[in-house]
């Protein structure tokens, strides 16, 4: 079976690539880690052996040594149909998903003051992508987009409102396509419409954020300018006082350094000084470490205030949904966030818990849950998959008759 269409999510230093067929299947996918080191290898959904990656590779290198092994593989025919790009940031510029051409490049570069780790790499596969395939429609599907229903009282900040419209500071919100795949979703097992759905959605993996969706719509969030601000992450703080930038420059550690600081090395590796794989903090935490069951209260106590914060921009709830590779895998984190919101009526059903939802198509809440808990895999892949599908299958203005 061959691909109609390809999906190209590129990071600093690693591209995930996934294949759809025409029915927007998954037909397989494919991982580089390590780009640009001595290092750089790939690996292909269900091949063992590791692809070689010539050292210090750059996008464009290790893009040919994938697409060469799909078409080997008779995964992929000589070009696909079309090519859906992952971008972290489209600012206020782009609402939607949009077909890419020179001037859509241009406003993604303007966003990458807004993304500097981000959008850079993202345009890096973009370049790589469309110099490879200069004849297939490339679809640029924006982690922000979904979110850009957001009400002004939910991403305004309160600084000078010249900050706003000077430098467009306000909160944008990301992880949209996971959000807007699980407003889909939720409401196709609720047996709705997700313009009747309204559900809190809390993405949990290395990256995290829970955002209010309000009759299908993004109407609040926890990420903000950049993916720094709101839950405790992996490797970011999430939320911290402002304050502390001026009182550690007192101490000689600089704005630059603890933006390092709060990105790179805090959140659950911050606090556990182990690791930021839940997986592990829970077994070391299991083993008495105290800094892992440190790490582990504060993520499920900041996501428990969040969800509870949630509420105000929903007038009924649905759902409160857990997706993610910590939110789908770890009935602990689940269990123990859950248990702070007593109050609110929220209930898990222990066994359910256990098997991630797996045997009441996602319910793991008991029936005297004042509101339905699910657990739905996420699949950021196939929206984007599908978004680039739609638009190259949309004819332009000058081919409409």
């Amino acid at each position: 079976m061959q691909a109609n269409t390809l999906v190209v999510n590129c990071g600093s230093s690693s591209i995930k690539l996934a294949l759809f067929d025409h029915q927007e299947q998954k037909i397989s996918s494919a991982l580089v880690e390590r780009l640009n080191t001595a290092d750089a290898f790939a690996r292909i959904e269900g091949i063992d052996a590791p692809l070689p990656i010539e050292p210090e590779a750059r996008y464009e290198q290790a893009l040919k040594v994938v697409l060469s092994a799909f078409e080997e593989l008779g995964l992929l025919d000589s070009a696909p149909s079309a090519i859906g790009h992952r971008v972290v940031h489209g600012g206020e510029t782009f609402r939607e998903a949009v077909l890419i051409d020179d001037d859509v490049i241009e406003g993604i570069q303007a966003c990458s003051g807004l993304a500097p780790l981000h959008n850079p790499v993202n345009l890096a596969g973009i370049e790589a992508m469309r110099k490879l395939y200069p004849r297939v429609p490339q679809v640029a599907v924006f982690d922000t987009a979904f979110h850009q229903t957001l009400p002004p009282k939910a991403y305004m900040y309160a600084v000078p409102e010249s900050y706003y419209r000077d430098w467009a500071v306000r909160r944008y919100g990301f992880h949209g396509t996971s959000h807007y795949f699980m407003s889909r979703e939720t409401a196709r097992r609720l047996d709705r419409t997700p313009a009747t759905t309204s559900l809190i959605s809390a993405h949990l993996g290395n990256g995290c954020s829970i955002t209010a969706i309000r009759d299908g719509l993004s109407v609040d969030t926890s990420m903000g300018l950049t993916p720094l601000e709101g839950l405790v992450m992996g490797t970011r703080s999430g939320d911290v006082d402002p304050g502390l930038f001026d009182y550690l420059d007192g101490k000689g550690i600089t704005a630059a350094a603890l933006n390092d600081v709060l990105n790179q090395q805090s959140g659950l590796l911050g606090l556990s000084g182990q690791t930021n794989d839940m997986r592990t903090l829970c077994d070391l935490a299991d083993h008495g470490h105290e800094p892992s069951r440190l790490a582990i209260d504060v993520f499920c106590f900041r996501l428990a205030r969040y969800i509870g914060a949630m509420m105000a921009s929903l007038n009924r709830i649905d759902a409160l949904v857990f997706t993610g590779g910590i939110g789908e895998n770890s009935s602990r984190i689940r269990e123990q966030t859950c248990n702070h919101l007593g109050l609110l009526g929220f209930e898990l059903e222990a066994d359910l818990n256990s098997a991630h939802g797996g045997f009441s198509d996602g319910i793991i809440s008991s029936p005297e849950s004042r509101f339905p808990v699910m657990v739905i895999p996420t699949n950021e892949e196939l929206v984007i998959a599908s978004e680039a599908k739609r638009l190259a299958e949309t004819p332009t203005p000058s081919e409409r008759p």
